[in-house]
């Protein structure tokens, strides 16, 4: 009766807002001569009755985040980094996890809870309040791209729940519609599209599917979140260091190319011979170049916002102004101010 109907539905959207995982369980008695012993049930084509069902109960179950998950939430959202949660558990377990994870921040507030607060209909309220959203397949469903897109841009916090792996495959193309570089987690079949195509796909080393390593670029082999995280860290310093070695190889290049610039022109001696260069290049400079390169990464490394691809590459026009015309000149004047000293010394004046 409605009486039990309430009391289930009560039950459930408390255990829902535990982050539990809730399953109903029914049964029904089947004609043994139209399902004999043996009988091939088909869930695509429901070759059996699905309603007339009588309802038994409800068993919650619980697989909790690991304990990493919050604080590598926190270090992608101060990298600027973005974390959407696309699952197929119900909308209010799926917000519940969120909310544990920081994917949702605490006070922030969704629609439904400001028409709770407020006490009002969900229909009056004004969706740009909405800091976070949870969206069901169903909405996703009618929804256009543009709006999918907009949504995406007003609300920086969102959670897509029962959604199937067509509509996760959307979700990617919307953000990489807004330009972002977008890395997708997965670990079933059904997130192979949209493994493919994000920009990086990540799949899981132990729980997930051969389909899904497949369609993957990386392999996650520990299935921790956090070690994402520690990949991105990595790789900015990786980065940063290639560009501070590339930046100490450029500015030498002025300096031995003055001498002879001026020789040239103004037949002032050689300061440097070809040994002389050749020891500075093989011996001298390789030392610093090699140990820049495993210099410890800043301590705001992960407080920067992401750089361009497009626009911010390893050798660019900003770091050959700094190599060549910067501290190439400065270190050129330095030498040939040493140079010019000792030549007046000796008794020789340019």
């Amino acid at each position: 009766d409605e009486q039990w109907k309430e009391a289930f539905q009560t039950a459930y959207m408390d255990l829902g807002g535990l982050g539990e995982r809730v399953l109903g369980f029914c049964h029904m008695y089947l004609m043994e001569k139209e399902f004999p012993r043996g009988f091939s049930f088909d869930t695509d084509e429901m070759n059996f009755p699905t309603s007339g069902l009588c309802f038994d109960g409800l068993i919650s179950m619980i697989d909790p985040p690991r304990a990493t998950v919050p604080d590598a939430v926190v270090k992608c959202r101060t990298a600027g980094i973005r974390v959407i949660m696309v699952t197929g558990d119900h909308p209010i377990t799926a917000k519940a996890i969120a909310g544990s994870v920081g994917i949702i921040s605490e006070g922030s507030e969704t629609v439904e809870d400001i028409a709770a607060r407020k006490r009002i209909p969900v229909e009056q309220v004004d969706r740009r309040d909405a800091r976070a959203a949870v969206v069901n397949g169903g909405q996703l469903k009618d929804m256009t791209s543009d709006e999918l897109v907009d949504m995406l841009r007003s609300h920086p916090e969102i959670v897509f729940a029962r959604t199937s792996p067509q509509q996760k495959l959307i979700i990617v193309e919307s953000c990489q519609k807004l330009g972002f570089i977008v890395a997708v987690t997965g670990d079933g079949v059904n997130n192979s599209p949209a493994l493919k195509k994000a920009d990086i796909g990540i799949a899981m080393g132990i729980a997930g599917s051969d389909a899904a390593k497949n369609a993957a670029d990386m392999i996650l082999l520990d299935d921790n979140f956090a070690s994402i995280v520690t990949g991105v860290e990595q790789g900015r310093l990786i980065f940063d260091n290639l560009k501070k070695s590339i930046a100490y190889t450029l500015t030498k290049n002025i300096p031995e190319l003055a001498p002879y610039l001026i020789y040239i022109t103004m037949s002032v001696p050689l300061p440097l011979g070809c040994i002389t260069i050749l020891f500075i290049e093989l011996a001298t400079d390789i030392f610093p170049s090699v140990s820049l390169a495993y210099e410890k990464a800043e301590s705001d490394i992960m407080n920067l916002k992401p750089r361009n691809p497009r626009q911010d590459r390893l050798v660019n026009e900003q770091l050959a102004v700094y190599s060549y015309f910067q501290i190439g000149v400065i270190q050129s004047f330095a030498g040939f101010t040493d140079y010019f000293t000792v030549m007046a010394q000796e008794g020789w004046f340019p």
